[in-house]
């Protein structure tokens, strides 16, 4: 980590540990992101009966803990191994690889521009903390287009550097939203006008809207983007292309979101 965060954490956060030594009865760890110490009762460390805590831990491995209690007068943070489920696992440690590879663009990036990259870090860190819980998460919001390094008041050479960076490392995340479309004609043509409605739905966007028959009626439309706020716009057009002409043959026109 090139920047250790003040203070210490929230109860119930999850945080990234390193065991540093196991006893009979505890474990202590290093709050990887605080820089601070922290305890694992044994019954902290899994369900059941444990005969041999080493079964489950060992020092220098790296494990996600939940925040049970903090006495800040005394410096104590009692920590759980065996309430973090694995999902809440899997995403924490997905969190820490993705705030070191922000940390990874910082430091290449200061180095071209032979700045001292922790105090970058430190810098936009601030910067950006009221209103992104991470620094990557900041960047990813560069890349889709609703924040930038300028409006948070860099220098124009580290925003055109970084930002260059930032651009070749991150693959925008592709948004997907949709719903059920339910279209029935009465009439004598109204196959035809159903098919040519949602032709021309899918030709709103082409590559970004797929239509699917689910059968008596019914349509799933899903839409594609890079942008969030375009995906809810083509969303929007094209549910209405489909709908309106089988609304004007006095027909079943109806969509329901999905969430």
């Amino acid at each position: 980590m090139l920047l250790t965060k003040q203070g210490f954490p929230e109860e119930d956060e999850l945080v990234m540990c390193t065991v540093t030594a196991v006893h009979f009865h505890s474990v202590f760890v290093k709050l990887d992101e605080y820089g601070k110490t922290g305890l694992i009762h044994i019954s902290e460390i899994s369900p059941g009966r444990i005969r041999n805590i080493r079964d489950y831990v060992s020092e220098g491995k790296k494990i996600v803990c939940k925040v049970l209690h903090i006495d800040t007068d005394k410096g104590h943070i009692d920590l759980s191994l065996r309430r973090v489920n694995e999902s809440q696992k899997r995403n924490k440690v997905n969190e820490v690889k993705k705030e070191q590879a922000a940390e990874k663009m910082v430091e290449f990036s200061a180095k071209k521009l032979n700045l001292d990259p922790i105090q970058l870090y430190k810098e936009i860190f601030e910067k950006i903390q009221k209103n992104y819980p991470t620094v990557y998460s900041f960047f990813e919001a560069i890349v889709e287009g609703s924040a930038s390094l300028k409006d948070i008041g860099l220098a124009k050479e580290i925003d055109g550097t970084l930002t260059t960076v930032i651009k070749d490392r991150i693959v925008p995340q592709k948004i997907k939203i949709g719903g059920k479309l339910e279209l029935v004609s009465y009439d004598p043509y109204g196959l035809d006008i159903i098919k040519k409605s949602l032709i021309d739905a899918k030709n709103i966007s082409k590559g970004k809207i797929e239509i699917r028959y689910e059968g008596t009626g019914k349509y799933n439309i899903e839409v594609e983007s890079d942008n969030y706020k375009e995906a809810e716009k083509i969303l929007e057009k094209a549910v209405h292309t489909a709908l309106d002409p089988i609304k004007k043959s006095k027909g079943i026109a109806e969509f329901v979101r999905q969430e």
